[in-house]
């Protein structure tokens, strides 16, 4: 496999989002919607520190990822993934648009608690409906749920600073963000070797589907298309979450900013695990670009945001096209 480029540091900022409860004036919002737009109009990804998420909280949910995908395959399986996209991801089971093998990844899902009368699961709204918990590790839904909760609160400031950067009022985002769909991916690779072969992946080439992806890494593994053209490595560093952009925020801004194509192969001989989130508008929210500006004729329908992530989930994932774990090379 050719290895990526090490160009990490000028190619993917870190933004600093400390000190925002005490800028009384905004000047700090401002300097951060300046380097978000930078950021955001060029790669689609860059690094945030200061995200406020207790370092406990993070560990405590590692460690409960680790012991959950330590389980036996029956156990795991147990909790199946379901047409709500919720539950246990075995690995073979999805296959990125375009890719001539299926993933190298196990994946437990997860979304919104919602009680048996929420009126979006009532109504048969795509992605709405009852988590699947694991019986074991002890805790487990806990840890998931406390990080959630501190993943939303930086999210909440990410879309206020990509509003700012769009010109737009710093509440832009806040009324179709009423009941958000913050989905949720535990993630474990197994090593790859050098007998792997150049077109398998832990995760191969894709976009994200949904609005902002804000992913936790603990090692190597990540790669960026750059503007370039050239793959380049994108690091966990301390104390950071990678933040980018997904299809549905290209498609909002009708293509202002950048869903950008990225990747997992990991050559660290040992297993990987990472955290993703996807911090997505309410399901029945649309979207649609003449919210962001005055276009006659946009390049992209208006769309409810559950039925476009539940479209693209259906071309990628085998419990929604069964296709997916077709015969590989």
């Amino acid at each position: 496999m050719s290895e990526p480029t090490a160009e990490i540091e000028a190619a993917l900022p870190i933004i600093d989002f400390s000190g925002l409860d005490d800028d009384e004036n905004g000047t700090k919002w401002q300097e951060i919607a300046r380097e978000i737009s930078i950021a955001t109009t060029n790669d689609g990804f860059f690094y945030i520190r200061g995200h406020g998420i207790a370092e406990q909280t993070i560990e405590t949910l590692r460690a409960s990822a680790r012991k959950f995908f330590a389980q036996s395959a029956a156990e795991k399986k147990s909790i199946a993934i379901n047409q709500f996209n919720r539950g246990y991801l075995g690995s073979g089971e999805a296959r990125m648009y375009g890719a001539t093998r299926t993933d190298q990844k196990e994946v437990f899902f997860w979304g919104p608690d919602l009680p048996d009368d929420d009126p979006d699961l009532v109504a048969g709204i795509p992605l709405c409906g009852p988590n699947r918990w694991p019986d074991a590790p002890d805790g487990f839904r806990d840890h998931v749920v406390d990080y959630a909760a501190g993943v939303q609160r930086i999210g909440e400031r990410v879309l206020t600073a990509v509003a700012l950067s769009l010109g737009m009022g710093p509440q832009f985002f806040t009324p179709f963000y009423e009941r958000p769909m913050l989905r949720g991916q535990l993630i474990h690779y197994p090593p790859q070797t050098e007998d792997t072969p150049d077109d398998q992946f832990g995760v191969a080439s894709h976009t994200d589907f949904g609005c902002i992806t804000l992913l936790l890494q603990e090692t190597p593994g990540l790669e960026v298309l750059s503007r370039k053209g050239n793959w380049i490595a994108a690091p966990p560093i301390p104390g950071t979450l990678i933040i980018n952009i997904g299809d549905l925020l290209q498609r909002w801004t009708n293509n202002r900013l950048p869903s950008n194509s990225h990747r997992v192969r990991n050559t660290t001989g040992a297993g990987r695990y990472s955290i993703a989130m996807f911090f997505d508008p309410s399901p029945g929210a649309i979207v649609d670009p003449k919210d962001m500006a005055d276009i006659e004729t946009p390049d992209f329908e208006p769309i409810s945001a559950s039925d476009y992530i539940i479209g693209r989930n259906q071309g990628a994932f085998a419990h929604y096209n069964p296709a997916i774990t077709a015969e590989e090379p």
